[in-house]
């Protein structure tokens, strides 16, 4: 088998140590291909070190999160996007809109993710969305942006039917990670209703563990428990869903 963790934060782990051993825990449970969305200046260099340590196994983005869009965000944008020169990069994430901890940024937020969405066209390559609390504002901005070019992951999808449609309409894959083993998420539900040929797994560690972890560090070994979730979803083996989804991540990445 072979997994794929379509978005990670595993460099968030600084200790040299227990840095390999989480990466010994992915590679015992199959979790071979981990991408890192980018968050803020500081994190490149973050993300640049785990990729020269194994080059095989992951890959990096860049972009800047919404929650880090402030007053300074087109300086920062303007770092990001210099860094981008004589790195691979897979693709520009993660980018969106966050309403859950500041709505007083929208019309900056809304900027910054219209201006990386401009880098992810002219370089060719997908977006990784963070979306929480802002729905209405994302699709009304991606239906503007709506092109040939326009591709990517809806990371952490949580939305309904209607919303999961048209993220897929959209041309967009949903990222689904631990919130699907939660029982009152009412995620299975919706996913129940959407092919898995639309998927991809994630584990957004150390965030949103899933059950029966749930409140603790996560970590990208624990992708198997989402995949075991969506095995019993769907009705299929679990190895069915390891290369359905790294096939779809594949096509996404063109990795």
């Amino acid at each position: 088998m072979l997994f794929t963790d379509t978005h990670t934060h595993l460099y968030y782990e600084q200790d040299a140590e227990k840095q390999v051993q989480l990466m010994d825990r992915c590679f015992e449970n199959d979790v071979n291909r981990l991408f890192l969305p980018n968050v803020d200046v500081k994190s490149i260099a973050m993300i640049d070190d785990l990729v020269a340590k194994y080059p095989e196994n992951c890959f990096a983005m860049a972009g800047l999160h919404p929650c880090d869009v402030k007053e300074d965000y087109l300086s920062l944008l303007d770092e990001i996007y210099k860094s981008i020169s004589g790195r691979k990069i897979y693709a520009i994430g993660e980018i969106g809109i966050d309403l859950y901890w500041d709505k007083t940024t929208l019309a900056i937020q809304q900027d910054a993710f219209r201006k990386q969405i401009g880098w992810a066209k002219d370089l060719g390559l997908p977006i990784v969305i963070h979306c929480r609390e802002a729905f209405d504002e994302v699709f009304e901005l991606l239906e503007s942006e709506r092109d040939e070019k326009l591709r990517g992951i809806f990371h952490c999808f949580t939305g309904n039917v209607a919303q999961a449609n048209q993220a897929i309409d959209l041309n967009f894959y949903l990222g689904i990670g631990g919130v699907v083993t939660y029982k009152k998420s009412g995620l299975d539900a919706v996913l129940s209703e959407i092919p898995l040929a639309n998927l991809v797994l994630e584990t957004d560690s150390p965030y949103l563990a899933p059950t029966p972890f749930r409140g603790k560090p996560n970590e990208s070994s624990y992708l198997i428990y989402i995949a075991q979730k969506l095995a019993d979803i769907y009705g299929v083996s679990v190895e069915e869903i390891a290369n359905v989804t790294t096939e779809n991540s594949k096509k996404v990445f063109g990795v």
